[in-house]
């Protein structure tokens, strides 16, 4: 049956190419049938004639890799391309550095370690490229004894871990029950006979 003329017509009343269009096999006849757009719209409305979904690549392998890279894998020797400046440029590693340095410094100022000599002579140095890291810093300090006073164990700018408390044990508090009060007792008065008849005497 030659529906050309129509998978035409479909395709320009559901504005796609005619590779996607689609006619149910079994309502050709239906199909064949008709004559203007508005019988083709009535078709697609009826789920005789459909657009099919286009095709392309899926994106879920590469979603997946996506969330294996964020938490720091697939990015070992292997998977690298380029050398290690074009992964992370030069002046950025520059300005990590010389922000470490420079932050160490101030921590060491602000504690009372350094004098504001030492200070500005140490922050020309790290400015110009003398230290290699903060550890080479810290060793050239103390081999120069320019610690105004020793250290603290934890190191500067890290805060001492507290100590695991034990925790408070709750008191056991002695069980104390309210005291039913005890009401007294209703007398009950039992009508009776020989009651009432008195009653009707001393009344008289």
């Amino acid at each position: 049956m030659e529906l050309k003329s129509h998978k035409k017509m479909a395709a320009r009343v559901l504005k796609c190419g005619e590779t996607r269009v689609w006619f149910d096999p079994a309502r050709l006849q239906d199909i064949a049938d008709a004559i203007t757009a508005a019988d083709i719209r009535r078709l697609v409305k009826d789920g005789i004639i459909k657009k099919m979904q286009k095709k392309g690549v899926s994106k879920v392998r590469i979603r997946k890799m996506n969330i294996q890279k964020a938490k720091g894998r697939r990015k070992g020797h292997g998977s690298r391309k380029g050398k290690a400046t074009a992964r992370k440029g030069r002046k950025e590693l520059w300005m990590n550095q010389v922000r470490a340095l420079r932050r160490m410094l101030r921590e060491l100022k602000r504690g009372g370690y350094l004098d504001n000599a030492s200070y500005r002579s140490l922050y020309r140095k790290s400015s110009g490229g003398f230290f290699r890291s903060r550890a080479h810093m810290k060793l050239y300090i103390e081999q120069n004894k320019l610690f105004k006073k020793p250290l603290p164990e934890h190191g500067v700018g890290q805060k001492e871990k507290p100590s695991a408390a034990k925790p408070k044990s709750k008191k056991a508090r002695p069980l104390t029950r309210k005291k039913k009060v005890e009401q007294p007792e209703k007398i009950k008065i039992v009508k009776t006979k020989e009651n009432i008849n008195k009653s009707d005497e001393n009344a008289v």
